[in-house]
Order: C-alpha cells, then structure tokens, then sequence
C-alpha cells in the first residue's frame, strides 16, 4: 500500500495541510484567496498571505477535503463526514446526514436527517421542497 502523500504550508500559527491525491482541482482555492493559492509557484500555498479567518473560511469550502488546517493548541479540522445525496425521479434532491443550511438571508439552519430540497424552482418554501414538483408535472 503506497503511503499518503500529505504537504503542509504554516504562517507560524495556523497550518495549511493539503492531500494531492483527494485533490479534485475544482480550483475554489485558487478563485477564493489568490494571494495564498499560487499554483505556478513553489512553495504553491502561502499561508502568511492571508488572515486566520480568511483561511479558515476558505479550507472549509474545499469540496474534496484535500484542503484542511490546524492551529498551534487546537485540534487539526476534521475532514467532512460522508454525506449522501439522491435524486429523486420528478421530485426533490433528498439529502442525509448532517447539514448546516445557509439560507439566502443568512439564517442558518441545522438539519440532522434527510432533507428535501426544490429542484423543480416552484416551492414556496425555498430551498425546500414543498410538493409543487406534482403540481406543476416536473419532470427531471
């Protein structure tokens, strides 16, 4: 079995880590915070080029998890947990596990089963699912 490859980049407090093989190069790093992601570079991240939070907030957009980060006295930033989506033949994207929901307004929500959400632009509980998909004869 061929070892991990795992590269870390730190600004003395925080500690950018990155996993070259879960690396889907969706390219959210890069688009999000330039000054630290310079791919045609070495060292390619440059984690003194941005706050804490900035980074923070960034890794925790990483839809790969190739990106996490620890912090001197902190536990290191656990990758996120399998969440699984269907979709639902005419209706909704039924999504399970845990879920923090940021609506449109900026309410959070904390969602801890399935969750329905609209697929079909006709609920009035948007981003929810609220039937109408039958209503309106969704197909999709």
């Amino acid at each position: 079995m061929e070892k991990e490859i795992v590269k870390e980049y730190s600004n003395g407090e925080l500690t950018v880590i990155w996993k070259p093989k879960k690396c889907i190069h969706s390219e959210i790093c890069v688009k999000t915070l330039p000054e630290v992601y310079r791919p045609n570079e070495k060292p390619w991240i440059k984690p003194g080029n941005a706050t804490i939070d900035q980074l923070k907030d960034q890794i925790s957009k990483c839809p790969s998890g190739a990106l996490t980060y620890s912090i001197k006295g902190e536990i290191e930033m656990e990758e996120t947990k399998i969440t699984e989506c269907n979709i639902v033949e005419n209706g909704p994207l039924l999504v399970s596990g845990d879920l923090k929901v940021t609506l449109a307004d900026g309410t959070v929500e904390t969602k801890k089963r399935s969750t329905a959400f609209c697929r079909c632009g006709a609920s009035s509980n948007k981003p929810y699912c609220d039937g109408s998909h039958k209503e309106i004869g969704f197909e999709g």
